[in-house]
């Protein structure tokens, strides 16, 4: 047992003791370390702002892999056995710049400047990240979390090109080297305890020893990428005075996406703490949906456990794992069940998760190109929250519909299927009659609130045309459809 977060800054090794655990990685940048190019914006990391690098080994332990970080949002906690980079440690020997920061000055990709240091990061994670230069919307893609007000991203992005143009300097491969000797030196498994005397936060190293603290401190809150609970603290002034950290757990059941077995049937299968950005390499209609899912900070730090325990009616994961039959296993020290994940979800706010229990994983169908679509509606295209999101699994056969799972997000005080719609299709043609007609049945599924993202009638209006869409894009009338868009 350990009573010191140890992590590294700027190649310099930090130990971390009677801090508030609750303590953000930016106030303790700015306030106790003195490093202010780290700014700070939304509070809320939707800005990009504060973006820092953080480094932590591989899954195999033998290289380091790198990510952006909303710093406004994430606790300190959080760094444990890590490396940080901030915008003052990007330069070599001497002040030289970096080859992100060259490439910004040569394309005059700064304006006011208050944003600049976490569009230089959000660079250099990309940088660190490709050993050649990726696609343009790649580039674009990665500066989805930093959002700029001053003129345009053209420079910026012409930034993102020319770095990767610019030859990499023997210093900064140097740096590489150091950071994964670094991080195997900070590597331990031990739990780390950090208290303030007021507050207190544990970090179990494997899942056994989360399972077994969660199932002793019941009334503990289970933290993971703090992508929401983090703006419990910066934005509503919660006390949490006894939290699990579940960012130092590294089994491979509780980190990964992989296929398993289930009862002779194949599944793919998410561990709790597997981040939302590792659903990217799904393919398809899920990664189209993670591509809008959030900014690279929030999908690199969020967890799929996370979004899933956290309960929200307008959590994107939720609608598509429903529609593809998903299901969750729940852990209580060394118990185990396992339960459809539409009937995890029991009233806004309420979930079928006891005291001391935790979401280990949640497995679900592969889904199939051919009968998978999911849509999200709102108001920006990317980093934003949803008004309305449609998943639709329908497979058809012989010209029939031969089963229905559909489910929403943003249409109920709980993420939901569409139980009358999905009857008022199975089995009748697949024909645009059957679907005019089941139309009528949203409105006996669902009852939506009006907020400030959208209208009731707005929200009905949209999850009826997002069943068209369903049927156009699959029956060869995309081209009607983008004309109507």
């Amino acid at each position: 047992m350990r009573d010191t977060i140890t992590c590294a800054l700027n190649g310099e090794r930090v130990e971390i003791t009677g801090l508030a655990p609750t303590t953000t990685v930016l106030a303790w940048l700015r306030r106790h370390r003195r490093e202010t190019g780290t700014k700070e914006g939304c509070g809320a990391g939707d800005c990009g702002a504060c973006t820092v690098v953080v480094g932590e080994l591989d899954r195999t332990g033998t290289g380091a892999v790198y990510r952006p970080m909303n710093a406004c949002i994430a606790f300190v906690p959080h760094l444990e056995g890590k490396i940080v980079v901030t915008v003052e440690g990007l330069s070599g020997p001497g002040g030289a710049l970096h080859p992100v920061q060259q490439a910004l000055v040569a394309c005059h990709g700064s304006q006011c400047g208050f944003c600049t240091p976490g569009i230089v990061m959000a660079l250099y994670a990309l940088y660190l990240s490709n050993s050649t230069a990726p696609t343009r919307e790649t580039m674009i893609e990665s500066l989805g979390g930093n959002l700029c007000r001053c003129t345009g991203y053209g420079p910026i992005i012409d930034a993102a090109e020319r770095m990767f143009a610019l030859p990499r300097t023997d210093w900064d491969l140097a740096r590489r080297s150091a950071d994964l000797s670094t991080l195997k030196a900070l590597a331990h498994a031990e739990t780390v305890t950090l208290s303030d005397g007021h507050a207190t936060v544990q970090l179990p190293a494997t899942l056994d020893a989360l399972c077994n603290l969660a199932a002793a401190t019941p009334e503990a809150t289970i933290v993971s990428g703090a992508t929401d609970v983090g703006l419990w603290i910066t934005k509503q002034g919660r006390a949490l005075p006894r939290m699990i950290a579940t960012s130092s757990v590294a089994d491979r059941a509780f980190t990964v996406i992989e296929t398993v077995m289930v009862d002779g049937t194949e599944r793919r299968r998410a561990g709790g703490g597997a981040s939302i950005e590792a659903l990217h390499g799904e393919g398809g209609a899920i990664a189209e949906l993670i591509s809008r899912f959030a900014g690279p900070q929030v999908r690199a730090s969020g967890t799929v456990g996370g979004n899933i325990a956290n309960g929200s009616p307008i959590g994107d994961l939720a609608p598509a794992l429903i529609a593809l039959d998903g299901r969750v296993t729940l852990r209580h020290g060394r118990t185990e069940r396992r339960i459809p994940l539409e009937a995890f979800f029991i009233a806004y706010g309420k979930q079928d998760r006891k005291p001391g229990e935790v979401l280990v994983s949640i497995d679900w169908a592969p889904p199939d190109a051919e009968v998978f679509a999911v849509y999200k509606v709102s108001k920006r295209f990317e980093d934003d929250i949803s008004a309305v999101c449609g998943a639709f699994n329908i497979r058809v056969d012989s010209g029939h519909i031969a089963s229905a799972r559909i489910a929403f997000g943003g249409m109920a005080a709980t993420p939901k299927r569409a139980a009358n719609v999905e009857a008022a299709l199975t089995g009748k043609p697949w024909t645009r009659a059957t679907i005019d007609a089941a139309m009528v049945a949203f409105e006996r599924d669902f009852q939506p609130i009006s907020d400030m993202r959208a209208s009731a009638n707005y929200r009905l209006t949209v999850a009826k045309n997002l069943l068209l869409r369903t049927f156009l894009e699959r029956t060869g009338n995309s081209a009607r459809l983008q004309a109507a868009e």
